[in-house]
């Protein structure tokens, strides 16, 4: 059993979209960035990005989150991303019905809880929406 990324190839990618699924393995942080990189370097050939720094918010935006589904929820979680009008539309969808909650920052503790205010920070809009059987968290960026 094969146990890297399976990517969602047909009608939607030629739209813009991409869908990439992973089995939640550490190794699958480094998969879902690169996965995105590869996302925004096919996009950026249609439609550059309007500054450089967009390309760069959206890594660390897909790392973050994949690196929580990781970290915080057990099983595969599916990276996908689309183009809007005026951005990109990431959603990463896991197998926890928990949502995630802001942590106080605390570095000399061992770090952690800048997560989350991350994300808030970096992107136009996030939402969380808890299904059946996990969870999508989306974020909107500028592109």
């Amino acid at each position: 059993m094969a146990t890297g990324p399976r990517r969602d190839s047909g009608a939607r990618e030629k739209t813009g979209e991409r869908t990439v699924c992973f089995p939640g393995e550490l190794r699958n942080v480094t998969g879902a960035r690169l996965a995105a990189d590869g996302y925004l370097a096919d996009l950026a050939r249609t439609s550059p990005p309007a500054a450089p720094e967009c390309w760069d918010d959206i890594l660390l935006v897909v790392t973050e989150l994949a690196a929580n589904v990781v970290q915080y929820a057990p099983g595969p979680f599916e990276l996908r991303m689309r183009r809007t009008y005026d951005g990109v539309h990431i959603t990463v969808h896991d197998t926890s019905r928990v949502r995630p909650e802001p942590r106080p920052f605390r570095p000399p503790r061992g770090g952690g809880g800048i997560g989350w205010h991350l994300l808030q920070t970096l992107c136009d809009q996030v939402s969380v929406v808890v299904t059946e059987d996990g969870k999508d968290i989306h974020a909107f960026l500028p592109w």
